[in-house]
């Protein structure tokens, strides 16, 4: 290979700059000419792209976001939304491509493989870490530990006034993250998409909380459990007591990414780009056990619900 390009899709996650410096100074390495295609998915069929020189990914490893952006691009999955990828691939002359991103952008990927012929190696990078294939995604523990200062914080004010807080966090319909956070901050109730719940029922364990001396409850809800304002209004109605409602939202996305992230995103960038160079594509990297994995971009199985189960069954017994 000669020239390989590098591209982030979907939503940003903090350790996606560490990734895109592994990807390109693993290409540098073996003499690749290294493009970075600019504005994600619309960047490609704009033909935003230009070579990444010596020095662009220099002092990035601590960076939040991505350097090289990153915007959907809903119209690839149309004929006329093809068309001027197909434009911009012909322009680029790209021997290969990694994708940083989540399942949306694999799928892209996996597009790219098929119509175009393009070898493509995905590499996950979500907060959300709801991609088969990988014991954890890029951003996961930093979206974790900046929610968790957060959270903290808010015990503080929780504690003073001996208020209940409703805390959403970020994750989409996957309530992993919202899990961890509740059983990192000793957090009364978590609730999750993965689990019905009744709210009476969560109404009366607060209470029984009070009853026994707590001074505050700390209720996180995952964003695709329900509206944290219903659940907030039903909470304050029933209970007749103080609620506030914290919607922790972006402030999860950015940020300078943990020792963790930045290791993981090294390690899966490099994977990446080796396998493109031993000319092994249509994969995404992943780490299973703490060993570089490699799985299909196409057909991956369902994400599994049992570590969101083990995450809730630790939180029951932690309340």
């Amino acid at each position: 290979m000669k020239r390989i390009g590098v591209l982030t899709g979907g939503g940003d996650a903090a350790g996606m700059n560490a990734a895109i410096r592994s990807v390109v100074r693993t290409g540098w390495t073996a003499g690749v000419e290294m493009i970075g295609i600019q504005r994600g998915w619309l960047g490609l069929a704009e033909g935003d792209a230009a070579p990444l020189a010596s020095g662009s990914v220099s002092g990035i490893i601590q960076r939040g976001g991505t350097i090289l952006r990153t915007l959907r691009y809903p119209a690839f999955a149309t004929d006329e939304g093809t068309a001027p990828v197909a434009k911009s691939l012909k322009k680029l002359k790209l021997d290969g491509l990694v994708v940083i991103g989540g399942d949306g952008s694999f799928r892209g990927g996996d597009k790219l493989e098929r119509e175009f012929n393009l070898p493509v190696v995905g590499v996950p990078a979500t907060i959300d870490n709801d991609i088969p294939g990988t014991d954890i995604s890029i951003g996961f523990d930093t979206a974790l530990n900046i929610a968790i200062d957060a959270v903290d914080k808010i015990r503080d004010t929780a504690t003073s006034h001996g208020r209940i807080f409703v805390i959403e966090v970020m994750g989409r319909e996957y309530g992993l993250l919202a899990a961890h956070v509740a059983v990192a901050t000793g957090a009364e109730e978590a609730l999750l998409p993965e689990f019905p719940f009744d709210l009476d029922a969560v109404c009366r364990r607060i209470e029984a909380g009070y009853d026994r001396g707590k001074k505050h409850a700390l209720i996180i809800v995952a964003e695709g459990a329900g509206k944290a304002s219903y659940i907030t209004y039903e909470i304050k109605n029933r209970l007749q007591r103080q609620v506030r409602m914290v919607v922790l939202g972006h402030v999860q996305r950015g940020g300078s990414p943990s020792g963790y992230d930045r290791n993981l995103a090294s390690r899966l960038g490099y994977h990446a780009t080796e396998l493109l160079l031993q000319g092994k594509h249509g994969m995404m990297v992943g780490i299973q056990a703490n060993r570089l994995t490699t799985s299909a971009l196409r057909k991956r199985t369902k994400i599994s619900i049992a570590p969101v189960e083990r995450a809730a069954e630790l939180q029951r017994a932690l309340a």
